[in-house]
């Protein structure tokens, strides 16, 4: 299928494409126009394509040719790549050289896993240590869980969607993708290089359209084995109540906190937050959102910062110079604007921004905020930095803790004591020292704790969660 921008784009089920009857519209998030319209699944096309991927799991698929698909599929992004960046201007919004950096980052991310298809191992049990085993031996493999739902978001549509698919199909899996209704068309296209790579019909499936009624059928069908969902809490609680004893890794929410200590460079901090706050329009999980800065060194930490913010291009995220796009929608933007009146509004000091213009959203910096607020206390998803204070490490600590989340957090010091303090102490499923929170490299472990989620991606730890471990044993 060539797939492009105004067209409609159809199911992929076993190796097929699919046109239905119900459509629904894709934006381009800048001019708000329709860029093209997608299929609409209905549940006789979510049967079939876990039909599809269940089928497929009894045809041999080995590690060498797993290997050799994702290969050939990072090859092939790779010769495609400008094409993938316009298309993910396009749907997300997000600036050009930013969408350059996700394709790159995909690309990794296909080569990480195929090299781990071929690194799968078990290990050797010592029974014949136990009274009556000694002519016992035995050594664990591990198999694949089988049908995987990956529910993939809007915000990195295409390197999220690959931290689930080619993982999972490195391990042995068949894949049912749903990506976001509202950025669907990478994932698309994403599929249909697969299947110029040769992967096995039925091994990946991608259905678009509404995501509750999709996520519902799926959750119904139990040959699905394992879900694999990146968003809301809200949403993740649902699917873990309702998978019942199925696997389930959840990437969910965050408002992550970022400490800049009095010892620290704080132009480095400046920059570095600047950068990782305000990036994507803040529509990050582990973008910076709480700034905690010693009070020794607030008000030259928020000069610094605010002049590192004043220089970001606001614009057309086709134009090589802009930093910052629109948000996802007017609707989003329209919340963000909210929330930053409503801090005013109880006490907050606006530092810079807070101005709206449809889905654009200048980036915002905000002082004298409460825990209270939203855009403390709940996850913001736009570019807004809420930046409070502190004088002792015991303080500050409990401070970044006092969240229903814990993804990842962010800590700028030359004190290797209060380093190593915080790496114990803070609740997050990573602490990044000397940068932002923001900070993520494709095969490092990511996942949070708390209301953050469960399980870890990166593709050797998403392997290990997409497998089961099978112990043998040998009477000799």
């Amino acid at each position: 299928m060539n797939v492009s921008v105004k067209q409609a784009y159809g199911l992929f089920i076993n190796g097929e494409w699919e046109q239905t009857e119900r459509t629904m519209a894709v934006l381009d998030k800048y001019s708000l126009s329709e860029a093209a319209a997608i299929s609409v699944a209905e549940q006789q096309h979510v049967a079939r394509a876990v039909e599809s991927a269940h089928a497929a799991q009894k045809s041999p698929f080995s590690p060498n040719e797993r290997y050799k698909v994702l290969m050939r599929v990072a090859q092939l992004l790779q010769e495609q790549r400008e094409q993938f960046a316009a298309l993910l201007v396009s749907e997300v919004g997000k600036p050009i050289r930013e969408a350059r950096g996700e394709v790159d980052r995909a690309i990794q991310t296909m080569i990480i896993s195929a090299e781990e298809a071929k690194r799968i191992h078990g290990e050797g049990v010592p029974v014949e240590a136990a009274q009556g085993s000694e002519n016992r031996m035995a050594f664990t493999i591990r198999v694949p869980v089988g049908v995987i739902a990956a529910i993939t978001p809007f915000n990195v549509p295409l390197n999220l969607v690959c931290h689930k698919i080619c993982p999972a199909l490195a391990a042995g899996n068949s894949v049912v993708l749903k990506p976001s209704e509202v950025t669907p068309l990478v994932a698309l296209r994403l599929a249909e290089l697969f299947h110029q790579a040769g992967l096995p019909k039925g091994r990946l499936n991608v259905l678009t359209g509404d995501g509750a009624e999709i996520g519902t059928w799926l959750l119904d069908n139990p040959k699905v084995r394992m879900f694999s969902f990146t968003g809301s809490v809200r949403v993740g609680e649902i699917i873990r109540r309702q998978a019942g004893i199925r696997k389930v890794a959840l990437e969910l929410g965050n408002n992550s906190a970022t400490i800049v200590h009095k010892d620290c460079d704080l132009d480095q901090a400046a920059e570095l937050i600047a950068m990782k706050s305000f990036n994507n329009s803040g529509q990050v999980c582990i973008s910076v959102q709480r700034v905690y800065v010693h009070e020794d060194v607030l008000p030259l930490f928020l000069e610094k910062l605010k002049a590192r913010t004043e220089r970001l291009v606001v614009g057309n995220p086709l134009e090589e110079a802009t930093d910052i796009g629109p948000m996802i929608s007017v609707r989003e933007a329209e919340r963000v604007e909210s929330w930053v009146h409503e801090a005013v509004e109880q006490g907050a000091e606006l530092v810079l921004g807070g101005e709206r213009s449809g889905a654009f959203y200048r980036p915002t910096i905000l002082t004298q905020v409460q825990p209270s607020m939203k855009v403390c206390s709940q996850e913001v998803f736009g570019p807004v930095v809420a930046v409070d204070t502190y004088s002792e490490m015991d303080e500050v600590i409990a401070k970044v803790n006092d969240s229903e989340y814990g993804l990842q957090a962010g800590l700028f010091t030359n004190d290797l004591k209060f380093a190593m303090k915080a790496a114990k102490e803070i609740e997050v499923g990573g602490l990044i020292i000397n940068d932002g929170s923001a900070y993520r490299v494709d095969h490092m472990p990511y996942g949070g704790v708390k209301n953050s989620g469960t399980g870890k991606e990166g593709p050797v730890y998403a392997i290990e969660e997409m497998t089961e471990e099978r112990i043998i044993v040998m009477n000799l």
